[in-house]
This record gives structure tokens, C-alpha cells and sequence, in this order.
């Protein structure tokens, strides 16, 4: 059998805990399937002396985790601390200028950085792999980067985020409101104790922009996605999805477009919609991820599993070293970092579809009116309306009104929430969501 493949793993949280056990329990199966022993030779971490469940002295120490870049008993650097910035992409740089391989599960410093690491990688001739980074131990990356490689993708989305997912179909189940389940969730260890990068929908983003690099050939672009979270839904929300035949789900959606002039634009949003029940998606519950992906050859792909987790995630990082020892090197992004196209951004007013509006308004005559005027002079059709329930806002008692359009453009909605803008009737901003149809 050929030569290990040495490994140095910085930061042995949950996911660097579970890929030392997974590499310990399955090195002989590892061996036989990368056609040579994946071995790890040095570590490091924020905590030397906490006890993290194996036998730490069996690998050299680096306090200083970019050391081990350099380090001569190196070929693969697997990094696993987290954070855009700092000493991770530190780490990522000091790999590539020694010519090492990295492996990451690092979804942020991927989708701020990964053009420039990638071309390094390519610079150095050497792999630069991020499975782990999106969806957990789900094989999407692979899949649309190996499996689905002679298809067109014209979208790709799907649920991103366990956390919210978790929430979402818990506030289904039990009928009660989002802070009640955060709460629940948080002593669960499903949601951190500062739970906005998932909830506010930074998580799901960063995913989504990696996702459409590997999709589209676009240049990663997170700061083109469009972001709103769940932190507004209420049970009543979710209530009045259930009655009308849907469910609510926090999707990360991309598509490219020509417009007029010819040109590519690339639309990217996180935003949660109400999913047809008869959709894939509806049925997606608890902390699990899903991905649809539509090719013009293939059709529709749907990859489901665990979206988190040191097993699952572990799977993922310990994938990628298994390819990078098989000699797989390949473009970062399936297509070389300086052939990606640079898409302009798209301009969402002419999409089109359905959307659920909700209104938190003054009990009081002539707002419905208001809100049905607004509509109608900006174009847009009411397929119905429920006026139903109630909520405490500042001491006083708001009503709950919620409509759902007929098929139209986004503009048009637009348009009304901008007549309906500064109005006394109106305690809070109006919640839109559009509508996943089947």
C-alpha cells in the first residue's frame, strides 16, 4: 500500500472530535477505499488540557494552528475552527503558499473567500475541498459537481438550515409561538446561545452562495444574496400556512437569467416561503437538510440527510480526504476560479408567483379597506384573505390580517407596500413570504 496521507486537523470541537473518531474507528476501511492509510499527525485548538474523549497525546501539538501549514509531516491541512476571517483564513492561505492540500467545513470563510483560496489551490496545484461546508454529511456538493457535471442547472434550492427547520416544523407540531421554541431549542443545543446567524438567515446564505458557484459557474457572490430570517413568524403564521394547504420552510433559492441585453444575472435569496404540501420540501421536518437541484437532462435531484452534526459532518471532511488521497484534485468550484463568470445581480421586481402577506393592524373600520385599496391600485389580485387572531404589541391589542395573492409580479407587491408605508393602520412592517408551489 502507498504512503499515508498525513493530516494536521485544527480545532477539535464537535466536528474535529468526530473526524479523529471517525478516522480511528475506520482507518482500515479509509485504507482500503483511499488505496492508502489517512493518518493524522498534528492538532491544534483553542483548549489544550480540555478532555475531548481521545488520546490527544498521540499527535504533535501546535499552539499556533498556522504552523501547521508548514509543518514537513504535513500533506493535508483540515480546517475546522470556523470564522471568515482570522487565524482560519490565516491557515488556508499558509497552506496553499506551502503547497498543501485543505480541507474545511468552514461555509463562511468559503463563501467570503473562495474565489481568492481556490485560486490559490490552483496556483499551487493542489486540492482545495469544502463538502462538509454545505448541508452536513449530504453529498451535494459531489453530486452536482460529479453526478450532475453534464447537466445545464437552472435552479437549485432548498432548506439549509437545521436550526430553523427545527423551529419551523416544531411551532407546526406543538401550535406554539417562535420564542418559545428558540428558547426550547437552545437548551436542546439545537440553536447556539446567539442564535441570529441561523435565524436571521446568514447561515443558509453563505451555503446558497456556495451552492450556486458550483451550480451556475458564477463567481461566489454572498453579498448578492438577498436575506430575511424567521424571527418574525408567528404560530398564527404557521396556522394559517396549514389552512390553506401549506407549510413554511426557511428556503435558500438561485436561478440564472439573460435579460433583455443578453447577459447573465444571477437571482440568490433566503427567505422563507410557504411549500406546497404535495412539494418535496413540505415534508422536510426537524433538523434535516434538503437540496433540489433542476438540470435540463436529469430533471429534478433532491439530496436529504443530517445538515449538522460530528457524525454526519465528520463523513463529509473525512470524504474529501479519501478523494484528495485517490489523487483527486480537480477545480475548487468544478470550473477553474478564473473561468467563473462574474453575473450581474438580478433585479427581482419582474419575478413572478404567489405570495402570503401578513398585516399586524389596529382593530379598528377602514383598514381592511386601506390594505384592499393599496392593492388594487398597484396591480395586485387577492386570492383571499383571513382575518383572524390577535397579538399584544406594546400593550395594546393588534389584529392579525393575512392575504395571499393570485400569481403576479413581485414589483406590483412591491409597489403596495410602499402605498401602505408610514400608515396609522399599520403597527409593524407587513411579513411577506412567497409561495413554493408543487
Amino acid at each position: 500500500m502507498s504512503e499515508p496521507l498525513r493530516i494536521a486537523l485544527a480545532g477539535l470541537g464537535t466536528v474535529g472530535g468526530g473526524v479523529v473518531r471517525l478516522i480511528e474507528t475506520n482507518a482500515e476501511l479509509i485504507a482500503r477505499r483511499a488505496g492508502r492509510p489517512i493518518v493524522i499527525t498534528a492538532i491544534s485548538a483553542r483548549n489544550r488540557g480540555k478532555n475531548r474523549g481521545f488520546d490527544m497525546a498521540r499527535y504533535a501539538w501546535e499552539d499556533d494552528m498556522v504552523i501547521l501549514g508548514e509543518r514537513e509531516d504535513v500533506d493535508v491541512v483540515v480546517e475546522l475552527v470556523g470564522g471568515a476571517d482570522g487565524p482560519a483564513l490565516a491557515l488556508a492561505r499558509t497552506t496553499f503558499e506551502a503547497g498543501k492540500a485543505l480541507v474545511t467545513a468552514n461555509k463562511a470563510m468559503v463563501a467570503n473567500h473562495g474565489i481568492e483560496l481556490a485560486s490559490r489551490a490552483e496556483a499551487a496545484k493542489t486540492a482545495f475541498k469544502f463538502e462538509a461546508a454545505v448541508a452536513g454529511g449530504i453529498p451535494v456538493i459531489k453530486g452536482l459537481k460529479e453526478g450532475a457535471a453534464a447537466n445545464y442547472i437552472h435552479r437549485v434550492y432548498g432548506i439549509l438550515n437545521g436550526t430553523c427547520n427545527y423551529i419551523l416544523s416544531t411551532m407546526e407540531d406543538t401550535g406554539r409561538d417562535f420564542a418559545d421554541v428558540l428558547a426550547e431549542a437552545q437548551a436542546k443545543g439545537f440553536a447556539e446561545a446567539d442564535p441570529s446567524f441561523d435565524i436571521d438567515g446568514i447561515d443558509a446564505a453563505h451555503k446558497l452562495a456556495i451552492l450556486s458557484s458550483i451550480a451556475f459557474g458564477t463567481a461566489v457572490d454572498f453579498p448578492g444574496v438577498t436575506i430575511t430570517g424567521i424571527r418574525r413568524l408567528l404560530a398564527a403564521d404557521i396556522a394559517q400556512a396549514d389552512a390553506l394547504g401549506y407549510y413554511i420552510r426557511l428556503i435558500g433559492m438561485a436561478e440564472t437569467e439573460v435579460d433583455a441585453e443578453g447577459k447573465r444575472r444571477l437571482f440568490q435569496r433566503v427567505h422563507p416561503h410557504l411549500v406546497h404540501r404535495d412539494h418535496p420540501l413540505a415534508h422536510v421536518d426537524g433538523a434535516t437538510n434538503a437540496v433540489v437541484a433542476e438540470g435540463n437532462f436529469v430533471g429534478r435531484l433532491l439530496f436529504q440527510g443530517a445538515g449538522a452534526g460530528d457524525g454526519p459532518t465528520a463523513s463529509a471532511v473525512v470524504a474529501d480526504l479519501i478523494d484528495i488521497a485517490r489523487g483527486d484534485i480537480g477545480a475548487p468550484f468544478s470550473i477553474p476560479a478564473a473561468e467563473l463568470d462574474m453575473a450581474a445581480r438580478a433585479d427581482t421586481g419582474h419575478r413572478t408567483g404567489k405570495a402570503y402577506l401578513r398585516f399586524t393592524v389596529a382593530d379598528r373600520p377602514g383598514t381592511l379597506a386601506e390594505i384592499a385599496a393599496a392593492m388594487r391600485d398597484a396591480g395586485v389580485s387577492i386570492e383571499s384573505l383571513i382575518q383572524k387572531g390577535r397579538v399584544e404589541i406594546d400593550g395594546e391589542e393588534r389584529v392579525l390580517v393575512a392575504l395571499v395573492t393570485h400569481h403576479g409580479p413581485e414589483s406590483a407587491i412591491a409597489k403596495a407596500l410602499d402605498l401602505l408605508e408610514g400608515s396609522p393602520s399599520l403597527a409593524e412592517a407587513p411579513l411577506v413570504m412567497h409561495i413554493l408551489e408543487e
